[in-house]
């Protein structure tokens, strides 16, 4: 997760649960732009997803959470998903509040952001 991304969605796969695997609290993934080192500014002001929020689910109770530039929202998952602004680098910052046992002895790991076509 920690490459420079610019272009195309992108899609983070949670292979397990975050919240009951690794965070007795929550999780959170913010965009930060490269440029500024600051969150990304982008039109709907939000750069961040977390457990706190309302999304889609998987039926292993996993979540995909999507950054793209706009309009590549998956149908149906836009609550899932983070604009970003074609070209301009950006990277992923991942956190774990009150973390569980899984994170820190190797059980749980956070799987790498993968390229959506």
């Amino acid at each position: 997760m920690a490459n420079v991304l610019t272009t195309g969605a992108v899609k983070q796969r949670e292979v397990s649960d975050p919240i009951t695997t690794a965070a007795a609290q929550f999780w959170s993934l913010t965009l930060y732009d490269t440029e500024t080192r600051a969150i990304i500014q982008n039109r709907a002001n939000d750069s961040a997803r977390s457990g706190l929020d309302t999304l889609e689910t998987n039926p292993d109770g996993s979540v995909d959470l999507y950054f793209g530039p706009a309009g590549s929202a998956p149908a149906g998952l836009e609550t899932n998903w983070i604009e970003t602004f074609a070209g301009n680098g950006f990277y992923p910052a991942f956190r774990i509040y009150y973390p569980k046992e899984g994170l820190f002895d190797g059980t749980w790991k956070l799987p790498d952001a993968e390229s959506v076509k």
